[in-house]
């Protein structure tokens, strides 16, 4: 491991040590280094990136590191002060973890100098704010949909079956009931179930169940102070309808210890018939079933109302990456605002295009006034979607095409992806601070996920969740509460 740290320091530092102190190439042209993350099994060609320097005017150097490994690279490029003029932080998790360099003033501040560029000024308000550091802003984000959670289910099941969409908590469980008991597939063979779930309380089933039923996305407020969402009474009726829907065969019997990958099989070869989750994956779980059956068919819905006749749905604070600038690799003003000028450019609609969508007529053709993707979907992969990662904004805010999508599922689901909007439960400690969170909060939260999956198993009584969770409060969760409440104070004064 020394070994591999070793190796990992030596090449983040030979790229970026290489480019910090020459602001400008053998050209004069703006010279820098971004360090990205490489979801995709292989670093993508050039192309892309070619087109890119030449369309935006500047010298780039992409550091594509690894998914698996970024953030240990990421974390030893800090640790050594190597870490480019550009650096992605992955996902919320990991900027919580940079907030207190942030605040050590290691990062530069951008929020004043928004203003001056015609499209970062153009940037979404709310999702600014939900980056911001102390009401300050030191990243641009890369905008994601606001909510994608529903429910996708086998239509032609629910035609042999005589079932409509479902509409309501109690028609999503006969459905499950009917898929797993009345031989949706008529083959004669009790060889069906309901609901395929995973084990992950937010992606897979139970965040979105919870929603159904009103429980507050992450925190809410009750008698007048904040509070995390397994403190409500909508949390163990969630539990409630899951230990039920598992307590009668509903659902795969151990969606606690299943893999992402082993739930959808489970929907693609036709075992299981609803998936809780992303409706966006509709296109993905459609292109290996097909393969397997070509007759199945795909529905999605979102409006699942609860016990008060209501729908609502959690919300994700609208980022994924977000993009800082080191105060150790950007030296000086000048440098920073050449820098904001390139990312500037990346939210514009051709640069915007260009990165995620591709050259069009190579990666794309332009439809009805949206982009059509490939039907060469390796093509794309090895040549386009490293480059997503880059984008700034979303397609409200950088002008890019929306998608155009030939199976009618998917087109569906983005309707209601977009209709999703109209329904958000937020969490309302999304720009809020809490040191005791920042230091034990994982370790913490584990307690709770593992009291959750111990009810719902019936290895735990509603008693001895109500004691997990004042285990929860002084292990730490009391000072946690505090910290969010006071914070939240001041932030609303």
């Amino acid at each position: 491991m020394s070994l591999a740290l070793l190796l990992g320091v030596g090449g983040l530092a030979g790229c970026s040590g290489s480019n910090a102190s020459n602001k400008v190439d053998s050209n004069g042209k703006p010279s820098f280094t971004i360090m990205a993350n490489l979801y995709t099994p292989e670093i993508p060609s050039d192309k892309i990136e070619k087109l890119l320097e030449e369309k935006t005017g500047v010298d780039l150097t992409i550091q594509w590191t690894p998914d698996t490994s970024y953030e240990e690279k990421l974390n030893t490029a800090f640790a050594t002060e190597t870490l480019p003029e550009a650096v992605f932080l992955k996902n919320q998790t990991t900027f919580i973890q940079f907030k207190e360099a942030i605040r050590d003033d290691q990062f530069w501040e951008i929020g004043p100098y928004l203003s001056e560029y015609p499209n970062l000024s153009k940037l979404n308000e709310q999702i600014i704010e939900n980056t911001a550091v102390d009401g300050k802003i030191y990243s641009l984000y890369q905008g994601r949909p606001l909510s994608r959670q529903g429910l996708i289910y086998r239509k032609d099941w629910a035609e042999n079956l005589g079932l409509e969409a479902p509409t309501s908590i109690d028609d999503v469980y006969e459905m499950a009931r009917a898929f797993t008991e009345d031989d949706p597939d008529g083959n004669g063979k009790d060889d069906t179930f309901g609901i395929t779930d995973r084990a992950d309380l937010s992606y897979g089933a139970f965040k979105t169940v919870a929603s159904w039923f009103g429980t507050p996305n992450g925190w809410g407020e009750k008698d007048g102070q904040l509070l995390p969402e397994f403190m409500f009474e909508e949390y163990i009726d969630s539990m409630d309808y899951l230990k039920k829907l598992r307590d009668k065969g509903y659902i795969n019997q151990d969606f606690p210890v299943t893999s992402k990958e082993d739930q959808q099989a489970f929907f693609k070869n036709g075992t299981a018939g609803m998936y809780i989750g992303s409706m966006a994956d509709v296109v993905s779980l459609h292109k290996d079933a097909v393969t397997l059956n070509p007759d199945i068919e795909f529905d999605v819905q979102n409006k699942i109302t609860g016990p008060n006749g209501e729908y609502g749905i959690w919300a994700i604070p609208g980022y994924g990456n977000v993009v800082l600038f080191p105060k150790s690799a950007v030296k000086s003003e000048e440098q920073l605002k050449e820098i904001l000028g390139f990312f500037d450019k990346l939210a514009t609609p051709e640069i915007a295009n260009l990165i995620f969508w591709g050259i069009e007529g190579e990666h794309y053709t332009v439809q009805e006034g949206r982009a059509l993707a490939s039907e060469d979907t390796d093509l794309t992969t090895r040549e386009v979607k490293p480059y997503q990662s880059l984008e700034v904004g979303e397609p409200k805010t950088n002008g890019r095409y929306e998608g155009l999508f030939t199976l009618p599922a998917k087109e569906k689901a983005e309707k209601l992806i977009e209709d999703n909007e109209n329904y958000l439960i937020h969490d309302p400690t999304v720009p809020l601070d809490s040191a005791t969170s920042a230091e034990r909060g994982e370790l913490l939260n584990q307690k709770i996920n593992d009291a959750t999956y111990q009810y719902i198993l019936g290895d735990l009584d509603k008693a001895g969740f109500k004691n997990a969770i004042e285990d929860w409060k002084k292990s730490g969760g009391d000072d946690i509460i505090k910290e969010f409440n006071d914070a939240y104070q001041k932030l609303n004064k």
